[in-house]
C-alpha cells in the first residue's frame, strides 16, 4: 500500500486515526492498534511477504533476549551476535541477491543452475537493518533489551517508516514506544509535513517520472540526442529526490501524528558543494547506519595507516552500492561514491579556496551521473546512455522532445528548483520566531498546502502514473 494512493489517504488512514484517537484511551492498547494496523498495511498487497517480516521480528527477538541473557559471557554473547548478523543478511541475500548471484555464475562458467525466482518482501532491507540495529545495540549496552515480543513488533513494523525509512534505531524510539505524548501542535505539524511530502511525490516526482522513463526506456541501445539525453538524466534526478524524500517527509509527519519523533532523512541535498557534504545531507539515516555499524567497528578514520581508512571507505561504499540492488549498476554506483570521497578527502577539497559556484557544478555533475548508472537497468545500458549525453554514438544534439516537454512540463522544473533549496525550512524558522502575520500562518497556508493537496488527489483519482523508486529496496 502506498500513502500516496486513494486506499491509504480515504480508508486505512481515517480508520487508524478514529480507532487512536476516539475508541482507545489505554496506552498499551493504542500501541497494539498500531501493530495491528501495521500488520494490515504490510500484508495489503502479498500476505505471504507478513510471514516473511513476523520471522525475522520473532528471530531477532529471541536473539536479543539471549544476547542480554550472555551479556556478561563476552565469548557466547558475540558468537549470538555474529550468527544473528548471518541469518539476517542470509535472509536478505536469498531474497535479494541470489538470484543475481546465480545469474553470473551460470553467464560465467555456462552452468545451468535454477533461479529461485522470490518475489523480493518490499521494504526487506528496511525492516533488516532496524532489527539488526536492535540486537547489536543490545551487544553494546547502548539499548536496553525488550521483554515484550510485541513492542519489538511495533519497532520493527511500524508502518510509517517500514517500507522506506527513515532507518530508525530502537535506542531512538524505545522511549516513545513505552511513552510519548500525542500534541495538538504534533498533530497539526505532521499533517503539514504529511501534506508537503505527498505534494512532492505526486506532484514532481511522479511528472519527472514520466520524462525520465521515456528517455530512457526509448534509448536503450544510445543514439539519443544530447539535450534529450541531459534532461532525462536531469528529470531522474529531480524524481528520486522527491520521490524519496517525499516520501520520508510523509513518514515523519505520520511518526508525528501519532506522537512519535523520527530523525530527519533530508537536508537539501541538491545545494551541496562537495561529495561529503552531499551524503551528510541525503538519506541521513542509512548514512549514519552505515557508520555507526560497519564504518566505526572497522576502525573509521582513527586509524594510524590510511591504507585502512581507505579500506574502511571501500567496505562501506561497496556495501551501501550493494544495499539498494542486485545490479552491478548499483556496485559501480557505490564505488564511483567512494572514489569522489577519497578524492575530497586527499585533496582537502571542502577547505579548497574554489568558488562555491564551482564546487556545486562539480558535486551536481557527479550526483547526475551517478543518479544516471543508477537509472540504467545494466552497466551496458549506462555506458550507452552516458556516450549519448557527450555526443558520442548520436549524430543529433538537439530533439523537439526537448521543447516539447520543457513546454509540458516547465512549470514542474521551476518547482523543483524552487524546493530543492532551503524555502521551506527558512519559512519554518520565520514561523517559530514569530516573523510571519497569524493570519498567513493560521489562515492563507492552510489553504495553500490543501489546494494543493487536492490538485495531487485529481491526479490519483484520474490514474496518474505513480511509481516508487523505492520499493525495489
Amino acid at each position: 500500500m502506498l500513502f500516496s494512493s486513494i486506499t491509504f489517504l480515504f480508508y486505512f488512514l481515517p480508520i487508524m486515526l478514529i480507532l487512536y484517537y476516539l475508541f482507545v484511551r489505554n496506552f498499551p492498547i493504542k500501541n497494539v492498534v498500531l501493530l495491528i494496523g501495521s500488520l494490515i498495511f504490510y500484508a495489503w498487497g502479498e500476505p505471504w511477504f507478513m510471514l516473511v517480516m513476523l520471522v525475522s521480528i520473532l528471530g531477532n527477538y529471541l536473539f536479543a533476549l539471549a544476547v542480554d541473557r550472555y551479556r556478561d559471557d563476552t565469548k557466547i554473547a558475540k558468537w549470538i551476535l555474529i550468527l544473528t548478523v548471518i541469518l539476517n543478511i542470509g535472509l536478505l541475500f536469498v531474497f535479494k541477491y541470489a538470484d543475481f548471484v546465480i545469474r553470473n555464475i551460470n553467464s560465467a562458467t555456462n552452468a545451468d543452475i535454477p533461479l529461485f525466482n522470490l518475489e523480493l518482501p518490499i521494504g526487506i532491507s528496511f525492516f533488516t537493518f532496524q532489527a539488526l540495529s536492535y540486537v547489536i545495540d543490545v551487544y553494546r549496552r547502548d539499548g536496553r533489551v525488550q521483554k515484550n515480543p510485541f513492542y519489538v513488533a511495533l519497532y520493527i513494523s511500524f508502518f510509517p517508516q517500514l517500507i522506506a525509512g527513515p532507518i530508525v534505531q530502537y535506542s531512538t524510539v524505545d522511549e516513545q514506544i513505552h511513552r510519548r505524548k500525542e500534541t495538538w501542535d504534533k498533530f497539526s505539524v505532521g499533517v503539514c509535513r504529511f501534506l508537503a511530502g505527498f505534494n512532492k511525490k505526486v506532484l514532481l516526482a511522479n511528472n519527472f517520472a514520466i520524462i525520465a522513463d521515456h528517455v530512457f526506456n526509448n534509448y536503450p541501445n544510445g543514439g539519443c540526442p544530447v539535450l534529450l539525453a541531459w534532461l532525462g538524466s536531469i528529470s531522474y534526478t529531480f524524481q528520486i529526490l522527491f520521490d524519496f524524500s517525499g516520501y520520508s517527509d510523509m513518514a515523519i509527519g505520520l511518526g508525528l501524528i501519532f506522537g512519535f519523533k523520527f530523525d530527519e532523512n533530508f537536508n537539501y541535498p541538491y545545494i551541496s558543494q562537495s561529495i561529503g557534504e552531499f551524503w551528510r545531507r541525503w538519506h541521513i539515516s542509512l548514512g549514519k547506519w552505515f557508520k555507526d555499524y560497519v564504518y566505526f567497528p572497522l576502525g573509521g578514520s582513527r586509524v594510524k595507516n590510511m591504507d585502512k581508512v581507505i579500506r574502511n571507505m571501500l567496505v562501506v561504499w561497496t556495501f551501501t552500492g550493494v544495499w539498494h540492488g542486485a545490479e552491478w549498476t548499483f556496485l559501480v554506483w557505490g564505488l564511483m561514491n567512494f572514489v569522489a570521497l577519497v578524492f575530497e578527502r586527499f585533496t582537502n577539497f571542502e577547505e579548497a579556496k574554489i568558488p562555491g559556484f564551482i564546487k556545486w557544478l562539480y558535486t551536481m555533475f557527479i550526483v547526475n551521473l551517478g543518479w544516471t548508472i543508477f537509472r540504467a537497468t545494466d552497466l551496458v545500458t549506462a555506458g550507452n546512455y552516458i556516450k549519448s549525453m557527450f555526443g558520442v554514438g548520436t549524430y543529433h544534439f538537439w530533439s523537439d522532445q526537448v521543447w516539447m516537454f520543457l513546454k509540458e512540463y516547465g512549470v514542474f522544473f521551476i518547482a523543483a528548483i524552487i524546493f530543492s533549496i532551503p524555502i521551506g525550512k527558512r519559512y519554518n524558522k520565520m514561523i517559530v520566531e514569530k516573523k510571519i502575520s497569524a493570519v498567513v500562518v493560521d489562515v492563507v497556508y492552510p489553504i495553500l498546502i490543501l489546494g494543493v493537496f487536492l490538485i495531487g488527489v485529481t491526479y490519483l483519482v484520474k490514474g496518474s502514473y505513480n511509481p516508487f523508486i523505492y520499493f525495489n529496496f
